[in-house]
């Protein structure tokens, strides 16, 4: 688990700014669930064998004896507050949610034990169009973030859970007669969950793999037909996609469409958004049968991504533009008022104003520490005269007596957004 420091919450900032943004452009309002959960809740809907239920949930009893959960993923909450509230009840809802989840698993690259998920959830809407809409809501979020060239999408369907079931029988017959290439994990999941082993990273099992029974030669006609108009409508608008038919994802309330976006950009290919449909869920956790479909996105992983590829804007760094210097003790109340004017008629300005007194050189050095553009100088003389001095910090330019009845035009003219950009 790791603290986000200040040099680092902008890009954060920047990343949550777009999402939130374009969410609402869809038409999806933001649900906050609570941290911790009832553990059966994870259990029932993730899936007992699953390695998130066996291996890597924060579980513990409170002092009623009772079995909370941090949450591992925010799907199952997401259902559980819109059964609780009515939100499913004869009525259709697009939701969005961020904020951290916790799975004790081993640390690597741009993934912690407390992490941040950013998810979308759609419920009562079963064709391919709301689908079609969730990719292309994240499509749209690449777009945007500049990262479209870095990124793939990659399809498949895991049909009905009776055809699951059918095709679950064929794996199993094939994994027994290549028992001796399964490893350790693949054997345990031999018999708790054998679609698991078709997503084994382990490139030993890699031809074996290869030739196994493809989920996507048995799937039944319903499955079929509404991953066909899936893949209509993402060609429809220009989405390029991948089938990869060992995509089957890591929960048990998954069925038909799934997907992936994929980058090689952090190094060996990883995952930084992964969704698809869990039609079953509701109905599982008690509710009436509710189709759904959504997605989840690591934060930490898209904004190192970002970062690496350098696709944020200087803008987004929360930099500042002025700082305000009362250069004695004489003129500090004066620039405290004058600050304060500059917020309410520049809103979009960043400004600090100096606190805390000491000798003008070192006002000086902790003005040219903060980073800012500008200075705007404060003293006896610009009091008496109506005057305030501009000192440019970053450029090689004489500094600028000016009137402070001129002083917001000559400030909003140096700040535009596009010279900040």
């Amino acid at each position: 688990m790791n603290d986000l420091l200040p040099d680092r919450s902008a890009l954060w900032q920047y990343f949550e700014g777009k999402v939130q943004a374009l969410t609402q452009r869809y038409g999806y309002a933001e649900i906050r669930t609570p941290i911790v959960e009832q553990t059966a809740l994870f259990a029932r809907s993730i899936g007992e064998v699953t390695d998130i239920v066996e291996k890597e949930m924060y579980t513990f009893e409170d002092r009623n004896g009772d079995s909370l959960t941090l949450r591992p993923e925010g799907t199952a909450s997401c259902v559980r507050a819109a059964m609780e509230h009515g939100l499913l009840h004869n009525q259709t809802q697009r939701l969005w949610y961020q904020g951290p989840m916790f799975r004790h698993e081993r640390p690597q690259k741009g993934r912690y034990r407390q992490f941040h998920q950013v998810g979308v959830e759609a419920f009562g809407l079963e064709g391919p169009d709301i689908d079609a809409e969730v990719i292309l809501l994240s499509a749209r979020l690449w777009r945007e973030l500049g990262l479209s060239d870095h990124v793939t999408l990659e399809l498949n369907s895991l049909g009905s859970s009776e055809a699951r079931a059918a095709y679950r029988d064929k794996l199993v017959d094939y994994f027994e007669q290549h028992r001796d290439q399964l490893d350790e994990d693949s054997l345990r999941r031999l018999t708790s969950n054998p679609l698991r082993i078709l997503d084994s990273k382990n490139p030993d099992m890699a031809p074996m793999l290869a030739d196994a029974p493809k989920l996507m030669d048995h799937l039944d006609d319903a499955s079929r037909e509404h991953f066909e108009g899936l893949t209509a409508l993402l060609q429809a608008a220009g989405i390029d996609y991948v089938i990869n038919p060992r995509l089957v994802r890591g929960l048990d309330y998954y069925g038909r469409t799934v997907f992936e976006w994929t980058t090689t950009a952090l190094g060996s290919q990883g995952t930084v958004c992964a969704g698809g449909r869990y039609d079953g869920l509701v109905e599982q956790l008690g509710g009436k049968p509710t189709p759904a479909v959504g997605f989840a996105m690591g934060i930490e992983r898209l904004v190192l991504l970002l970062e690496t590829l350098e696709l944020v804007p200087d803008a987004a760094l929360g930099e500042l533009d002025l700082y305000v210097l009362p250069m004695d003790d004489v003129a500090t109340t004066q620039a405290m008022l004058l600050a304060e004017r500059i917020r309410s008629e520049l809103p979009e300005l960043r400004l600090q104003l100096h606190c805390g007194g000491g000798s003008f050189k070192s006002r000086i050095k902790k003005a040219d520490r903060s980073g800012a553009r500008l200075a705007l100088l404060l003293g006896e003389d610009e009091l008496d005269a109506g005057r305030a001095t501009l000192k440019f910090l970053r450029e090689e330019r004489e500094q600028m007596s000016l009137d402070q009845g001129a002083l917001i035009d000559t400030l909003a003219s140096m700040t535009t957004s596009d010279e900040r950009a």
